[in-house]
């Protein structure tokens, strides 16, 4: 006889041990990651698109949505880590976050045309509503933290209004300015609160629950990349096609390599402020791995003859996401401990994919010479490694 899983209605939310052994994600929490991807998935293919036809300045808008998708996968995957009491109505409080994020995704499109949307802000205030229904759950049924969850309440509430003020505002600056202020306060909310006591998150869950999402993305960009192929051959592959397949392939695999290739927890069990680093550091791996995604395909298309740019465009859009991540990557594990040689190593490849891309060879040439020159990263990682050991 099978067992069941017996949910209770409601029950007290107490912190979780911080040190509690076998701690993983739960089917809920890798649920939530893959409704979140929706979202991410159809930000990165408006940049796709913006950067086929040469409308650069949706880089902006991408940076912007993400931001928002980011945040709001963020706090609940913290709060989750520390207060995860598995009831009734955590479960529907998680549901409701997961629609506001589906919302969000539906309104994309009208924000990269307009510059507003009412749908994502609708979409992003019931994520951060719900949210602050989790910190009021936490205050009654932790009396130790009870600060700090009041304090992450009032300061989620204040900021979450401004956002719905800002749709009364118009004009390009005055939505930009408004835009970065306020992400500038969603980022104080946290340190503000922490000061008031620290919450008892799991660092190891944490690593798993930022991996799980990297992986997740990982197979985004896998995804995105195959769906512009399969149209390009419709089309008639054309030359360059193959070169750009396998080198794509070469850049997906090494950046899952040189992602994997430290254990992470480490990062999040230092001082409060390596650790705000690493948690907000995240937000350069994430995004620019979900660019990655879309300047893949964007290199489809010009390698078609169906985009509206040059090959250097796509190149360094390409060259720019990955570098970025290998610079973050590289940054964050050497705060980790790694020796000075793999950072020298790390920066290098970096500036190497944007030479490359500069010198402005054909899209699929650009593309492979990437993979390559990622490979040979992966390469010497694995030679240094096995010599130190």
């Amino acid at each position: 006889m099978s067992h069941v899983n017996v949910v209770p209605l409601s029950r007290r939310m107490e912190p979780r041990d911080p040190h509690e052994a076998h701690r993983v994600a739960t089917p809920l929490e890798l649920f939530f990651d893959l409704v979140f991807v929706v979202a991410i998935a159809s930000a990165a293919a408006q940049w796709h698109h913006g950067l086929a036809e040469g409308h650069l300045g949706d880089l902006v808008n991408f940076v912007m949505v993400f931001f928002a998708i980011w945040w709001a996968w963020m706090n609940y995957t913290w709060f989750a880590s520390s207060y995860d009491c598995d009831d009734v109505p955590y479960r529907l409080l998680t549901f409701t976050i997961m629609t506001g994020s589906l919302m969000l995704a539906a309104g994309i499109p009208d924000l990269f045309d307009d510059g507003q949307s009412g749908l994502v802000v609708a979409g992003y205030a019931l994520m951060r509503f719900a949210m602050v229904a989790m910190w009021l759950r936490a205050a009654a049924g932790h009396p130790e933290g009870r600060r700090t969850a009041l304090t992450y309440a009032a300061g989620i509430t204040v900021v979450q209004l401004l956002w719905i003020a800002r749709l009364l505002l118009e004009g390009r600056t005055v939505l930009m300015v408004s835009f970065f202020a306020l992400v500038v306060l969603e980022l104080l909310v946290p340190i503000v609160a922490e000061r008031r006591g620290i919450t008892p998150f799991h660092p190891h869950h944490i690593a798993e629950r930022y991996a799980l999402l990297t992986l997740i993305v990982l197979g985004e960009v896998v995804l995105a990349t195959l769906q512009a192929v399969q149209g390009a051959l419709g089309d008639g592959a054309a030359p360059g096609l193959l070169a750009l397949v396998v080198g794509g392939l070469l850049i997906v695999f090494s950046m899952w390599w040189l992602y994997f290739k430290r254990e992470h927890a480490g990062l999040f069990e230092g001082s409060v402020g390596s650790v705000f680093v690493a948690g907000y550091g995240h937000y350069l791996v994430f995004v620019s791995v979900a660019a990655t995604g879309a300047a893949l395909a964007a290199s489809v298309d010009q390698v078609q003859g169906d985009a509206h740019t040059t090959a250097r465009v796509v190149g360094l859009a390409l060259a720019g996401a990955v570098a970025v991540y290998v610079w973050c990557l590289t940054a964050m594990h050497s705060m980790a401990g790694a020796p000075a040689a793999e950072t020298r190593v790390g920066a290098a490849v970096g500036l190497v994919l944007l030479v490359v891309a500069a010198l402005a060879p054909p899209v699929g040439a650009t593309v492979l010479t990437i993979g390559l020159v990622l490979s040979a990263a992966v390469a010497h990682h694995v030679w240094t490694s096995r010599q130190t050991v």
